[in-house]
Order: structure tokens, then C-alpha cells, then sequence
């Protein structure tokens, strides 16, 4: 066997006991931050508001907190602070430090542990505010606790000073600011939207709090309370889309496990079924959701056979749920989640339990309320048609040789490498830019399939109907997964899938038509990372024979200070304005060219976006062109 690709041993490679390094404490976190909260990017500090805020949460579960405000400062500084009992102060039996330094400097220190301090809690694996501290250049605790005010101040995980009583009160509660550390993160600027809608979903999940969101930097402010809990967030999920009946509410406890459900029925054809473990998005599902699918699909199928609605056939769980926009929340002391990322609920008790409390509501409710389960099961009677439907026009397509394994469309320029790991695909707005694109690629990995005109808004339309559109076979031709039940990610073609459009208003929107239909139907294709966006530049700079291509409009306007008089700027609204060159070397070489990966950072909110931008209701459409007007720096018309 040749050793010509093993690495070489440098010269003083001696691997003893003295090249063992152990991490103690915050230091670990410091040294391999992404361990702990995802990335040092803007996930990774939104990261950090979310663990002090999951503490005022958890006081709130516990029946101790109804007030929660988080503020972000003008110099991008975060004060949380509840009315909570306050972290205790008093020395630690052991430890013999005060017990709130105990919490802000040890990993896997808290009340989260000891079922009496916190019966329910999402953050079990005690490093939450810790690791905040750790990844902090500078931060603030102060407690209101046994009519004292306690401070302690910290930077970079280190106390600066004892713990102080610098006053008196009445109250209590804790209040943490923290400064990120930005030579560990990549930006300390938040995003206003994400935060907000996370601070809005936890108090649509806990309708017993009140949530206040400050943002001195744009002199921002929201207060979120929703006394119908479940209920409103049901209604503003489906607020771009006409409810068919009131939402449907089941609330119990059972074996210590608090378990609340909340359904509605839409007339649009996209399924919205979110489950949560005190509080946390368990975007994998698990058994609570699991539970939950099957009473619901037995209950429909049951009470239409007992109604002769189905002729002798029954719903597939698919047609059952088109249309519906549910939440699943359980809350329960000891939840077992799968992996560190706390995505998938294992807790084998609770799909008996979902699936009994589901069964004997949604039974009890079809039964009181006929009319309702009439329009319901009308719904899922279309919804099976329409799968019939669209069977029959898959076997007609293939006959016609789309969707055939082996069989790529006429207009696709593949590339002459097979292996998918290696092979790009770009999805190219016309037959100009097409041109172009194929003339300037490299043939060797990177596959061209230009596309004529707009294709179907599938936010609207049914799988049949899309079938029907010979754009979209043309791109599911082309990835080769197949489509709806036959999908099948191990047959994708191309592992890097890059949408290529114009930079104006129609561009733009054939790559919104473009992502929806990704969204909506090949969504592992964005989960596993491999659908991006292209970034050609906007203008051209020339002076004499120097050419720089600028990307943005501040970058632009720095050019030209650096540039001097009298330069040449030509604005490109198309890809077919660049000759094959130009697109190589801006848009194409991997050694070049600046790619957007299309991340899914919180799926309700992607939901809510796709459901606002491109669904049939004019209304929350016009309301959100209003609230971001002003964030339009520069607009083709």
C-alpha cells in the first residue's frame, strides 16, 4: 500500500503525557465554543439571549415569574431580567462561594437538577448561563432576594469582585447584562426579527407571562401576552390563510406531564405541525408528535367510515393532514432528549399519553359538532382525490419519459463528473443568461438548466396542479430525488443546487417562486445543505483597463472615493448582459465567488414568511411591506 498521501510527522512530534490538555471550567467553553452554543455567528449569539432568557422561563414554569424584559442596548449590550425568586446568594455548602457565582462560573450547576427547585425546565443540562459568562467580555448580575440587592460583576467568565449588597428592596428577582466577546464572535449586531420571534413563541407557549422586547438601537419596543395561549398562536400562524373553523383546544394533566393541543384547519394545502418539550422547538419530532399523528389519523378515518364518507377506502395520514396547522406541547420533569441539540423527544410514555388525550377530545368534539367535521372531512376527501390525481399524472409524465430514472431534459447541460459530492448545479433565469452560464463554466463539475419564464407559485397550488408545470418537471427531472412519496435524497445529482437570477424585481421573484417550491416540497435538500443562492455583482468599475466588479451598494460608493474621477460604472440588472467571461469570474469560480446557503434558522418563522410573501392573503402581505419599507436601500422598478 503507498504511503504517498499520509501527512509526515514534523520534527518534534513527541506524543506524551505532557501534550494531554485539560480544559477546566469556563475555559473549555472558551476554547471550543461552538461545542455549546452551534456557532460563533449570529445563531451562536442569539444563542446566548436565548439561555439567560430559558432561566426566567423556567422561574415562570415554576410558578415564580409573570414578567419577563429583554433589552438590547444601544452599544449592543443585553440586560434580561425577570421577577423571579432571584438566584440564591447564600454560600454553597460545599463550594463555600456565594451560590449565584456557583451558577455563573460552574458548567452543570443549577436548580435544574432537583426536582423540588424546578418541576419542569428546558435547560437540563445546567451550562446555560455559564456559558454565557464564558463567551462574555463583560457581564452583570444583579439580584433582588431577602429584601437585599446583590451585585457581582465578571469578565470573560472571571468575577471582578465579591458579591455586594448595594441596597435595599422589596422586590425580587434576577436582572443579568451581558456585553458579547467579539474577539470570539463574528458579529456582535442582533437581528430585532429573530429574537422577536422567538420571545413571541415562548409566550404564546406559556400564556401566563408577560414578555417586554426593548431595542434602544432602533427605539423598538414589543410586549408579548397571549392569554388564549396555544389558541392565538394557531390564529397567527394562519393569519395569511382563511381558517376553516375555530381553533380546537385540548388541555391535560396526566402522570405529571402537562400536555396542551391546539388545531385548526386552513384552506390552503401546506401542513404546519409544530411539537415542543417545555418549550423547546423539537423540530425532529418524537413520540408526543408520533402519539399525536396516529390518534389523529385513526380518529378521521373512524368517524368517516361510521359516516359512509370513503366508499370503502380510507385517508392516508398525508390527506388527513393537508391544511392543518396544529401545536404540541408537552411540559414534563424529565425529559429524555435525543442528542445534544434537544431536537427528537424519546420519552416512550408520552405517545401512549398524547395519543389517548387526542383520541377522546377529537372523538368527543367530531361527535358535538357536526357541521365542523363535515367541512373537515370534506377537506381531507378533496386532499385524497387530489393524491389520486396526482399518482395517475406521475404515470402519465413517465410515460412521457419525465421523472424516468436515466432521462434528463433536453435543456440541461450536465457536466461530465458523475460523482453528486463534487457536482454543482445552477438554475439560471433564461435563455440569455443560459447561454452565457454555459459558455463560462467549468464542464468538468458544473451543470447549467436555464428556465423560461416563472414557474408555479406552489404555495397555492396542489401536487397534481404542479405537475402540470413543465418547469418544475424540468428541475425534478434534472435533481433526479423524484417528488411527494417517491422522494428519495440518495438519488440527488448535485450536491451544491444554485439558483442564478437577475438582480431586479423580476429576479428576485422567480428565486422567491424558486425557494417556495424548495421549501414546500424538497425541504431536505436546504436541511442537508445543499441549496444556495448566487451573488452576481451589481455594477461594473472602470477606469482605463482596470475593471473591479463590486457586489454591494456601500461597496460601490467606497470604490469610487478610492477610485478617483471619472470612472466608468455600468449597472447589471441581467446575467446576459455579462459575456461568459465575466460570469465566470464573478459569479461561477468557486475561487471567487461569494455563495448564499439557504439555512431553515426556525422553521415556524419560515413558515409564517412563505405563508405571508406568497400565499392568497393580501393583508399580512401589505402589513409586512409596511413594517420593512424603510429597510429598502435600493429598489429596480
Amino acid at each position: 500500500m503507498s504511503n504517498e498521501n499520509k501527512a509526515q510527522p514534523t520534527e518534534k512530534s513527541d506524543y506524551g503525557a505532557e501534550s494531554i490538555q485539560v480544559l477546566e471550567g469556563l475555559e473549555a467553553v472558551q476554547k471550543r465554543p461552538s461545542m455549546y452554543i452551534g456557532s460563533t455567528g449570529l445563531r451562536g449569539l442569539h444563542h446566548l439571549v436565548y439561555e439567560v432568557v430559558d432561566n426566567s422561563i423556567d422561574e415562570a414554569l415554576a410558578g415564580y415569574c409573570d414578567r419577563i424584559t429583554v433589552t438590547i442596548h444601544a452599544d449592543n449590550s443585553v440586560t434580561v431580567s425577570d421577577n423571579g425568586r432571584g438566584i440564591p446568594v447564600a454560600p454553597h455548602p460545599k463550594l463555600k462561594i456565594p451560590s449565584v457565582q456557583v451558577v455563573l462560573t460552574k458548567l452543570h450547576a443549577g436548580g435544574k437538577f432537583d426536582s423540588k427547585a424546578y418541576k419542569v425546565s428546558g435547560g437540563l443540562h445546567g451550562v446555560g448561563v455559564s456559558v454565557v459568562n464564558a463567551l462574555s467580555k463583560k457581564l452583570k448580575v444583579v439580584v433582588q432576594r431577602d429584601g437585599k440587592i446583590y451585585e457581582q460583576e465578571y469578565a470573560k467568565g472571571a468575577p471582578l469582585s465579591d458579591l455586594q449588597v448595594t441596597g435595599d428592596t422589596e422586590e425580587t428577582g434576577t436582572s443579568v447584562t451581558f456585553m458579547a466577546d467579539d474577539d470570539i464572535f463574528e458579529t456582535l449586531e442582533y437581528d430585532y426579527d429573530t429574537l422577536a420571534t422567538r420571545l413571541r413563541e415562548l409566550a404564546f407557549l406559556n400564556k401566563s407571562i408577560e414578555i417586554s422586547f426593548i431595542d434602544e438601537r432602533a427605539d423598538k419596543d414589543e410586549t408579548f401576552f397571549y392569554e388564549g395561549g396555544l389558541k392565538e398562536f394557531v390564529l397567527f400562524l394562519n393569519k395569511s390563510k382563511h381558517g376553516l373553523h375555530d381553533p380546537i383546544y385540548f388541555e391535560k394533566e396526566k402522570k405529571d406531564v402537562q400536555i396542551e393541543i391546539c388545531i385548526q384547519y386552513n384552506d390552503g394545502y401546506q401542513e404546519q405541525c409544530y411539537s415542543f418539550a417545555n418549550n423547546i422547538n423539537t423540530i425532529e419530532g418524537g413520540t408526543h408528535l408520533s402519539g399525536f399523528k396516529t390518534a389523529l389519523t385513526r380518529c378521521m378515518n373512524n368517524y368517516a367510515i361510521k359516516n359512509k364518507m370513503l366508499n370503502g377506502s380510507r385517508f392516508s395520514p398525508e390527506d388527513i393532514r393537508e391544511g392543518l396547522t396544529a401545536i404540541i406541547s408537552v411540559k414534563l420533569h424529565d425529559p429524555q432528549f435525543e442528542g445534544q441539540t434537544k431536537t427528537k423527544l424519546g420519552n416512550s410514555e408520552l405517545k401512549g399519553l398524547v395519543d389517548s388525550i387526542v383520541s377522546s377530545g377529537l372523538s368527543e368534539f367530531l361527535e358535538q359538532n357536526p357541521k365542523i367535521a363535515k367541512t373537515i372531512l370534506g377537506k381531507c376527501v378533496d386532499a385524497m382525490k387530489a393524491r389520486e390525481a396526482a399518482r395517475k399524472a406521475r404515470d402519465l409524465t413517465r410515460r412521457k419519459s419525465f421523472l424516468e430514472s436515466g432521462s434528463l431534459p433536453g435543456r440541461l447541460a450536465d457536466c461530465s463528473n458523475k460523482d453528486p459530492a463534487v457536482s454543482e448545479l445552477f438554475i439560471v433565469e433564461g435563455d440569455s443568461a443560459g447561454g452565457s452560464a454555459k459558455q463560462g463554466r467549468n464542464r468538468s463539475f458544473q451543470a447549467i438548466l436555464p428556465l423560461r419564464g416563472k414557474i408555479l407559485n406552489v404555495e397555492k397550488a396542489r401536487l397534481h396542479k404542479m405537475l402540470q408545470n413543465n418547469e418544475i418537471i424540468t428541475i425534478i427531472e434534472a435533481l433526479g430525488t423524484g417528488i411527494g412519496e417517491e422522494f428519495n435524497l440518495e438519488k440527488l445529482r448535485y450536491h451544491k443546487i444554485i439558483i442564478m437570477t437577475d438582480a431586479d424585481v423580476d429576479g428576485n421573484h422567480i428565486a422567491c417562486l424558486l425557494l417556495t417550491f424548495f421549501y414546500r416540497h424538497m425541504c431536505e435538500l436546504i436541511k442537508n445543505g445543499y441549496l444556495y443562492l448566487a451573488q452576481p455583482p451589481l455594477y461594473k468599475l472602470s477606469k482605463g483597463k482596470a475593471v473591479r466588479y463590486v457586489y454591494r451598494e456601500e461597496e460601490k460608493v467606497a470604490a469610487l472615493k478610492e477610485l478617483g474621477d471619472n470612472v466608468g460604472v455600468q449597472r447589471y440588472k441581467g446575467l446576459g448582459e455579462m459575456n461568459p467571461l465575466q460570469l465566470w469570474e464573478t459569479t461561477m469560480d468557486p475561487e471567487i465567488r461569494g455563495l448564499k446557503q439557504i439555512i431553515i434558522e426556525d422553521a415556524v418563522a419560515a413558515d409564517q414568511m412563505f405563508s405571508v410573501l406568497m400565499g392568497d392573503q393580501v393583508e399580512p402581505r401589505r402589513e409586512f411591506i409596511m413594517a420593512h419599507a424603510k429597510e429598502v436601500k435600493e429598489l429596480d422598478v
